[in-house]
């Protein structure tokens, strides 16, 4: 081989190289390009997976909120003004006895069914042949003012419906239900009266004047 043909041989080989590590940056470039893009694309995923995981958080605290709302929403129980048991264990509570500007005084309370049986008040509506359809109901209830010696019969309608509770179905052991009865009002100097209903004890009451 002339010497000639050694050199172009030498320059072909060159090239060859040139070409070959031209190709091998090229790669690198595109190969950094992709990984750079996965990784802005990992970023994207982090922080969708970020806010995602930040929804339940703020979806939980709204729903702290919500019971705190309802709690406000719920009736709070007034003091206890008086409380008697009857002989067969029912247990009936006095809450508030309010005066009101019409004349009147309502009395409000609860009466839970110890018994352990089902118990329908019976007598409670008061032996008034006027109140005889009021079964089942606080009809019977009274006022007593001893110091003025007069005693305050619930109010009642033109066809003797009393203005009061009329416990519906009875009570099963345990139940307790709410109830309210009113009255005429006692004189404004008559402060304490005994709330008095079939053969429960007497129970002894503040009235209060309302708002």
């Amino acid at each position: 081989m002339s010497e000639r043909e050694d050199k172009e041989e030498l320059l072909m080989s060159m090239r060859y190289a040139m070409r070959a590590r031209k190709v091998m940056v090229a790669m690198a470039i595109t190969t950094g390009l992709v990984l750079t893009v996965a990784s802005c694309g990992g970023g994207d995923d982090e922080k969708s997976k970020s806010s995602s995981a930040s929804s339940p958080t703020d979806k939980g605290k709204e729903g702290d909120e919500k019971p705190k709302e309802r709690e406000s929403e719920a009736p709070t129980e007034g003091p206890v003004l008086a409380e008697v048991k009857g002989g067969e264990n029912v247990t009936l509570t006095v809450n508030s006895a309010v005066r009101d500007e019409g004349g009147f005084v309502t009395v409000e309370g609860k009466v839970q069914n110890g018994s352990g049986s089902r118990w329908s008040a019976p007598g409670w509506q008061g032996g008034e042949r006027e109140l005889a359809g009021n079964s089942g109901s606080m009809a019977g209830a009274s006022l007593v003012d001893k110091a003025g010696k007069k005693k305050y019969l619930v109010l009642r309608d033109t066809d003797g419906r009393c203005l009061c509770t009329q416990f519906s179905g009875g009570f099963r052991n345990g139940d307790e239900k709410t109830w309210y009865a009113q009255f005429p009002a006692p004189p404004a100097s008559t402060t304490k009266v005994d709330f008095q209903i079939a053969d429960m004890p007497p129970a002894t009451i503040e009235i209060s004047d309302g708002e």
